[in-house]
């Protein structure tokens, strides 16, 4: 089985893309390592999706440089950059049986008769497809239209896969199933691969590295592991996983804060953004949290009230009103929750490490 050919870089500078009026893209930098798994993320309408078009060469971008394999592709067609495309609606060619979607765009790269059979069938084994070649892709089921779909655009052996929400369509069973068979087959085949998706779990489970954008712009661009733990703006920790986002007042010596919060608990931290002074957003993970039963909570704790509780089979999650501007949420193992119920008085702490600090200005999130 051959793999696509060796696989390229990617880099964009300073890339904006504007439509009339609109500014879609905003300056965005980006610099794709050959070989790597890199997702744009962030909600709809934040630019990822036209930032992808962009690099495959369906939108000229109104500024900046893009290069694939250290070439300038500017002004070359998107059939001249070398790259695969996977669509969110799949595109498939109603018509034509599952080999013929998968040889459409053999010709274009001479490759015709006895080796683009060869062709096909080695791309049919690589997406588990091989025995389907004559079916009608129509009647496949979500997953193997899917498959198709990659299959097409690895055939030509792009140095490039751009892949705009592959798995937005499918049922949540069936997307993780094939999230981990996608990103088996990128690993095995080496191939630098540029994913769009708004759905945090599926990129900090299949990507190298992940840039986190928002109204046009990247926000930040770094590991999994990074934007999670130590987001660099509150967009970010508030768009990456579960948080809760409290207004307060940072004071204390470098590199470790007491907030005081609106309802007068006090919170140590010592995470990203420990040195921020004044008016602060604290922001920690429901499942950094833990509670208590008490009638009177401790001076290092913060005080609440039980509102709710949610079973949800791995977790239950509690809601707690501490008398400050939004609930407090808190996810506990199901396997150690306890006994807690509804209107019982509880103590909420988090560890200092766990605690995040933004500036007090960075009002403008949705919270």
């Amino acid at each position: 089985m051959s793999a696509p050919a060796s696989s390229a870089g990617v880099a964009l500078v300073d890339v904006s893309v504007r439509f009339d009026e609109v500014l879609a893209v905003d300056r965005a930098s980006v610099d794709v390592a050959g070989g790597e798994f890199f997702t744009l993320l962030g909600p709809s309408g934040c630019g990822k999706t036209t930032l992808l078009r962009a690099i495959a060469g369906f939108h000229r971008q109104s500024a900046g440089t893009i290069r694939i394999g250290g070439v300038l592709v500017d002004d070359l067609p998107a059939w001249r950059r070398d790259t695969g495309m996977v669509f969110q609606n799949y595109a498939i060619f109603p018509h034509l049986d599952v080999r013929a979607n998968v040889a459409y765009g053999l010709p274009s790269r001479n490759i015709r008769g006895v080796d683009a059979e060869r062709r096909v069938a080695e791309t049919l084994a690589m997406v588990d497809l091989q025995g389907l070649e004559h079916r009608m892709p129509r009647p496949r089921s979500g997953g193997q239209q899917q498959r198709v779909v990659i299959a097409r655009a690895l055939a030509v052996r792009p140095r490039v896969l751009l892949m705009d929400e592959p798995l937005a369509n499918l049922d949540a069973k069936l997307r993780v199933r094939l999230r981990n068979d996608l990103k088996q087959l990128q690993r095995r085949l080496g191939i630098t691969t540029i994913y769009v998706t708004h759905d945090q779990e599926e990129a900090l489970c299949l990507s190298d590295r992940i840039a986190v954008m928002s109204a046009g712009r990247i926000l930040q661009t770094g590991t999994p592991e990074d934007v999670y733990a130590r987001p660099a703006a509150l967009r970010v920790a508030e768009f990456i996983g579960d948080g809760n986002f409290l207004r307060g007042t940072a004071e204390g010596a470098p590199g470790q804060a007491t907030v005081t919060l609106g309802n007068g608990a006090r919170v140590d931290a010592r995470g990203p953004g420990a040195d921020l002074r004044g008016e602060v957003w604290l922001g920690f993970r429901p499942q950094d949290a833990t509670l208590r039963a008490t009638d009177r909570a401790a001076d290092d704790a913060i005080a609440g009230t039980l509102r709710t509780r949610t079973y949800a089979g791995a977790q239950v999650r509690y809601d707690v009103d501490c008398g400050l501007e939004r609930p407090v949420s808190v996810h506990v193992n199901a396997a150690g929750a306890g006994t807690l119920r509804e209107g019982v008085r509880v103590e909420l702490r988090v560890s200092p490490s766990a605690v995040m600090l933004f500036p007090g200005h960075d009002a403008d999130v949705e919270l």
